[in-house]
């Protein structure tokens, strides 16, 4: 069955809305079966009062959902969900279907789908997780190396890519191979983050990086650098890439630094753009008329992520730091970084708008990331991969 799933990178298992799932091949995952002692302790079905199926059977372990987006009223929507071993199939280079016979998830009640795009009915995970998809497909084809990559489409009619098992060629449209020309900068996972266990020293799923600095048309932004580091007592700090989170989130500190200086240089001879009235939950908005197109989008101050090095920087133009808002008599260009408070987390959480038309690799291996920065510098985008012709 064509399954539609959002893509979470800090999730550390996949789950699908059970009340509506349909398969033959099911089964539950035993409580004192090996798979379950391999998987976190979080509960056993002992006898099921409801009628059998996917979300219901007798000794049948347990997990505890993780919601990711919005707060399910736990007393209308039972939190522990039936383990499932299943198969999963996705299309491969060659255009037919590769399958894993034992892939490993939850099910979920359909109050689990609030908040989630249209026509979605569970979750892919792709953490740093021995349940993630990219970790149990390595499993299932252990010559294939534990790396996936991405590629987020920027439009909402053609899609994008997520590939497993593979470092590459990455090709797309006009003969371009994307996994020439990545720059790399090692993941960090947070020992206090989501789903992490202290006691077992298991870490957080989630992606961090080491950001260094933030420049905006080529100059400093000064701010608290103490902020981009882990605190080791709370787990709080650093830089983490989101696929739930629309918007690039910044500690207040550093928003406040961060939009100051873009609004100084956007106000300058080389954009000499003025603000107006802007929308929520955007601070800074331009007039669209005021605003130049380019190739690489808005014609607006370039953001640079410094990374471990100085010459690892992690490039965003106008495509992926503007947002068009269009409603009634409004046509604005708005600052896509949204003021993230003082946040419980991450000093950053790198959003959704970021990650747009740049191919990222996620080498859990080598425990690195690959990184394109915007792709339509190259003549190309996401939506221009070449799938393979599916065979019949």
């Amino acid at each position: 069955m064509p399954t539609k799933l959002v893509l979470d990178l800090g999730a550390t298992y996949s789950w699908v809305n059970c009340d509506d799932y349909i398969s033959s091949t099911y089964q539950h995952v035993p409580c004192n079966s090996s798979i379950a002692n391999s998987l976190s302790a979080y509960g056993c079905e002992d006898i099921c009062d409801g009628p059998p199926g996917p979300n219901c059977a007798n000794n049948s372990f347990l997990f505890l959902l993780d919601k990711p987006l919005e707060t399910v009223h736990y007393k209308k929507v039972n939190s522990l969900n039936d383990a499932l071993v299943d198969y999963l199939a996705l299309l491969n280079n060659l255009g037919s279907l590769s399958s894993i016979d034992n892939f490993i998830f939850s099910c979920a009640r359909t109050g689990f789908l609030k908040g989630l795009a249209k026509g979605v009915t569970g979750l892919a995970s792709l953490g740093n997780s021995n349940l993630s998809i990219p970790v149990q497909i390595n499993k299932a084809f252990s010559s294939s190396p534990n790396c996936f990559a991405m590629c987020l489409s920027g439009s909402i009619s053609q899609p994008g890519v997520a590939l497993f098992g593979s470092k590459g060629p990455y090709n797309f449209l006009h003969g371009i191979d994307l996994s020439k020309s990545l720059l790399y900068t090692p993941l960090i996972f947070n020992p206090l983050g989501r789903d992490s266990d202290p006691n077992t020293h298991r870490l957080s799923p989630e992606y961090y990086v080491g950001l260094t600095a933030i420049k905006v048309n080529g100059k400093m932004v000064a701010f608290n650098k103490a902020l981009l580091a882990i605190d080791d007592q709370s787990g709080s700090g650093g830089t983490r890439i989101s696929t739930l989170v629309p918007y690039t989130k910044l500690q207040s500190s550093i928003y406040k630094a961060f939009t100051l200086a873009f609004l100084k240089e956007a106000a300058s001879s080389a954009f000499n753009l003025t603000t107006t009235k802007p929308v929520k939950p955007f601070r800074v908005c331009y007039p669209a008329g005021a605003v130049k197109t380019t190739q690489m989008g808005p014609a607006v101050p370039l953001i640079e992520l410094v990374l471990d090095r100085q010459d690892v920087v992690w490039k965003m133009f106008g495509s992926n730091s503007m947002v068009r808002v269009t409603k009634k008599s409004v046509d604005l260009w708005c600052l896509g970084v949204v003021d993230g408070g003082t946040i419980d987390g991450p000093s950053i959480v790198i959003g959704g708008l970021q990650l747009e038309d740049n191919l990222l690799q996620f080498d859990l291996q080598s425990k690195k990331l690959g990184f394109s920065s915007s792709i339509l510098s190259k003549g190309t985008k996401c939506a221009d991969y070449k799938f393979p012709t599916r065979k019949v």
